[in-house]
């Protein structure tokens, strides 16, 4: 017997010890940027079938423009080539759903892999599977971009724990910055 084909949400980013995802000007700085992360980050995915994600958030490698993605935005009335990249689909999720824009896009299947920013990552809080949170605990970004509304409030562990998520392994990826990534899964 046959189920429907698995489809699997996954989050990824990589935070400061305030739990900042980009600086004081919304930039993500080199200070956040480590070769194991990014090398976690690049494989992962090069794994998924499907990227989503908002105007300030990308990921800059070589595989990119081949990648399917969503990019999210308020400019158009619900779903909307984009005129740019062949392989990305614009999504106002308030006129279309995700289902809708999976569908536009054709993926049904395989891992859909959400890389931000903060809006982004809650629009998905109660469908993740597993949410990828990298760490950086000696970087310090002031008066930075949260990478979740909530934060500082909360921090981003009680936000994913909040809506379910239980960490489970940790990876170091840096040993020498102290950088890890730690999975936060969905226990059914």
């Amino acid at each position: 017997m046959t189920g429907a084909p698995a489809l699997r949400i996954e989050g990824f980013v990589i935070v400061s010890a305030e739990g900042h995802l980009a600086d004081a000007c919304g930039v993500m700085p080199d200070a956040l940027k480590f070769p194991g992360d990014q090398r976690f980050f690049s494989e992962a995915l090069d794994r998924a079938a499907l990227i989503v994600h908002g105007r300030n958030s990308f990921e800059d490698q070589p595989n990119s423009p081949q990648r399917k993605r969503l990019l999210v935005t308020r400019q158009i009335a619900s779903l909307a080539p984009d005129e740019t990249n062949p392989h990305a689909v614009r999504w106002n999720p308030a006129g279309a759903s995700f289902e809708q824009a999976r569908a536009r896009i054709g993926v049904q299947s395989g891992v859909v892999a959400i890389i931000g920013g903060p809006d982004v990552f809650a629009m998905f809080f109660d469908r993740y599977d597993t949410f990828w949170l990298s760490e950086a605990p000696r970087v310090r970004l002031p008066g930075g971009e949260p990478c979740f509304p909530g934060v500082p409030a909360q921090t981003p562990q009680q936000l994913l724990a909040t809506h379910g998520l239980h960490p489970a392994e940790r990876i170091v990826l840096d040993a020498d910055h102290d950088v890890g990534v730690t999975a936060w899964r969905r226990v059914v």
